[in-house]
């Protein structure tokens, strides 16, 4: 057993968490926004700052005792701040979707009118969605891409801005595969006098190591998650070049919609950070998108429909209904009877419900962290091919299952967990 106290006082816990190292170990993590954290993550995620209360912000704290935690969060803001070349920058925020909370409640009043990517497009449940707090206190207006070649309609975009005048524009995406004209945002929110947020989580990684244009030169405000392509613990960051802003986004993330911040999050943080500042993470991301192409044209090859026709950064769409009859729904479940994990996915003009979906949506950094290179990533491609000519049949299942084993025994865990 991996947890060697959890193990004897809480066996039962253990074997679940000890399940989840089994499943990591055994399937092929295509999720696009997952990752595999290194043992220095995890080492810093599980330290004693998770008993630390350091409600505040470093020299500004509201208890006591508080000085190694203004070392960790000061480390981790510098180190942010070096990565995305940006002036302040907030490391508080719990997760992405609170980060961009605390952006909403920084430049709008509820009932404002704001615009965002539609999510049946490719956008965010937080940039708009009827059922999220960015659709519940104030009003969305969508725009999307283009029905021909799914590539996001910029034009559209600013009629929709000169029509409806919105105070807050946001770019960026969570199943967008192609390159974000940050300059043409800037340009239209110019014309109707909004501010610009680019809301990075996809591509922070990306962006880090030069391989997809900065949006900081472009956003009043730029947010992220820091556990996808960026590669560290799960939860968020708010950037900024204006000074101005900084203090109202830091009081809008304490005390506007969370309390004491995790420390030992931000430790974490600010490991992950360190590492994203070296050789290694920029020639990581260089293959996550060679990887992610590799994938990309081998299932187009194996006659597997994507949307806007490929990839320029680490994810895709496979539209598995158009062209193998198949819903997301299905594909996922299909896949993951083979270990295969990822997530059904709306397409743009999608005949499907949400919860049905006609598509797939892949990723590479996971199995790009793991070890994979171009001729994994192409077999990959070949086991899900193989799987959705099947229809899912018992005897492709059980060969992809086998291929896909001796895929994962070539690239062992270990060097990603504490306990081995």
């Amino acid at each position: 057993m991996p947890y060697p106290l959890l193990s004897k006082t809480d066996s039962e816990l253990a074997e679940a968490l000890a399940a989840e190292d089994s499943r990591q170990e055994s399937h092929l993590e295509l999720i696009a926004s997952e990752n595999f954290v290194s043992q220095g993550v995890l080492e810093a995620y599980t330290s004693t700052l998770t008993n630390k209360y350091a409600e505040g912000y470093p020299a500004k704290r509201y208890y006591g005792g508080c000085g190694p935690a203004d070392r960790v969060e000061n480390l981790a803001i510098e180190r942010l701040k070096k990565i995305f070349n940006a002036k302040f920058a907030n490391v508080q925020p719990h997760s992405g979707a609170s980060a961009n909370l605390a952006a909403f409640y920084a430049t709008l009043m509820p009932g404002d009118t704001y615009m965002g990517m539609d999510l049946s497009h490719g956008g965010h449940l937080t940039h708009g969605s009827a059922v999220n707090f960015s659709g519940l206190y104030y009003k969305p207006v969508a725009y999307g891409v283009k029905e021909s070649d799914h590539l996001i309609d910029y034009d559209r975009a600013e009629a929709l801005a000169l029509e409806h005048k919105p105070k807050l524009i946001i770019a960026g995406a969570s199943a967008y595969p192609r390159i974000i004209d940050f300059p043409r945002f800037r340009r239209i929110a110019d014309k109707v006098g909004a501010k610009v947020m680019v809301d990075m989580a996809h591509i922070a990684g990306l962006v880090a190591a030069g391989l997809h244009p900065s949006p900081l030169e472009y956003a009043d405000i730029v947010t992220s998650t820091t556990h996808k392509t960026l590669r560290g613990p799960r939860g968020g960051i708010i950037l900024t070049n204006s000074e101005e802003l900084i203090k109202t986004l830091n009081s809008r993330v304490f005390p506007g919609v969370q309390g004491g911040p995790l420390m030992h999050v931000i430790a974490a943080k600010a490991a992950a950070f360190a590492e994203a500042l070296t050789g290694d993470f920029k020639t990581y991301q260089q293959n996550v998108v060679a990887n992610a192409k590799a994938l990309a044209e081998r299932l187009i090859e194996r006659k597997l429909s994507l949307v806007s026709g490929g990839t320029d950064n680490h994810l895709m769409i496979v539209n598995t209904f158009d062209t193998k009859g198949i819903t997301g729904k299905d594909a996922q479940l299909m896949l993951e009877a083979a270990n295969i994990t990822t997530n059904k996915n709306m397409l743009p003009y999608d005949k499907n419900k949400p919860a049905v979906a006609s598509g797939i949506r892949l990723g590479s950094p996971a199995l790009t962290t793991r070890g994979f290179g171009k001729s994994e990533f192409i077999e990959t491609a070949d086991i899900i091919a193989d799987i959705l000519d099947a229809k899912g049949s018992d005897a492709a299942l059980i060969a992809a299952k086998e291929r896909v084993q001796k895929l994962c025994s070539r690239f062992p865990m270990r060097k990603f967990r504490l306990w081995d």
